[in-house]
């Protein structure tokens, strides 16, 4: 039986009140393709879990971090085209097909972001996004790449893509990984806009100065 031709993964932890609103907003858009979704779940204590299983999303755990989390729902996607998001409500499911796209164009990795024109983010302080350019233009100059964003998990890869890329980041330095790795492996890689939404439901798992840090270890550790 043939696979799906997309796969979304999406890490979750206590998402109860925006999973139930993320999926059903994934099917209305990928209607048309063969497609499955990938929750990883780190032990949610809410309803997380049987929402996306009622919702008939496959169901994978858990608990080392974000990137760990990532990687179990990466590798155990059966699609051709693998499309990481966030469960938050903070991607806009429309833009899924301009992530698919961007593969079908021939690129290797397709990235959105939140700071060319089309995009932009309703939920980005001062402090973070400082941060962020300080950590672009930091990447950019070690690494002669020519990113615009950096930290943004909402991304799509071809398959073959994702498996030369060779992660090991657990944690939230997942997204500067992948960067660094796609311009060390020459990989080809485009950028769209992306708009990124407020929150839905609960508290944000983001700690600026702690995952600050591990974005700037990832970084000098990738140098090599």
């Amino acid at each position: 039986m043939k696979g799906p031709y997309v796969s979304v993964v999406i890490p979750t932890w206590n998402e109860e009140g925006n999973i139930g609103r993320v999926l059903p907003a994934i099917d209305r858009v990928l209607k048309g393709y063969s497609y499955e979704v990938i929750v990883v779940d780190r032990h949610s204590k809410d309803r997380t879990v049987s929402i996306a299983k009622k919702m008939g999303a496959r169901v994978l755990y858990d608990d080392i971090g974000k990137g760990s989390a990532l990687m179990r729902g990466l590798m155990a996607a059966r699609g051709e085209l693998l499309i990481s998001m966030d469960a938050d409500l903070s991607n806009e499911p429309r833009e899924l097909k301009l992530l698919i796209a961007g593969i079908e164009t021939g690129y290797d990795i397709c990235m959105g972001s939140r700071f060319i024109i089309g995009g932009g983010s309703d939920d980005m302080p001062e402090i973070r996004r400082f941060g962020n350019k300080v950590f672009i233009l930091l990447v950019n100059l070690i690494f002669g790449s020519n990113y615009t964003d950096l930290c943004y998990g909402y991304r799509s890869f071809k398959r073959g893509a994702l498996q030369r890329l060779g992660l090991r980041e657990k944690g939230f330095g997942i997204e500067t990984e992948i960067n660094i790795k796609a311009i060390k492996r020459g990989l080809r890689v485009l950028e769209v806009p992306s708009m990124e939404k407020k929150r839905g439901y609960g508290i944000g798992k983001l700690n600026t100065f702690r995952d600050g840090y591990v974005i700037l270890r990832t970084i000098f550790r990738n140098i090599a």
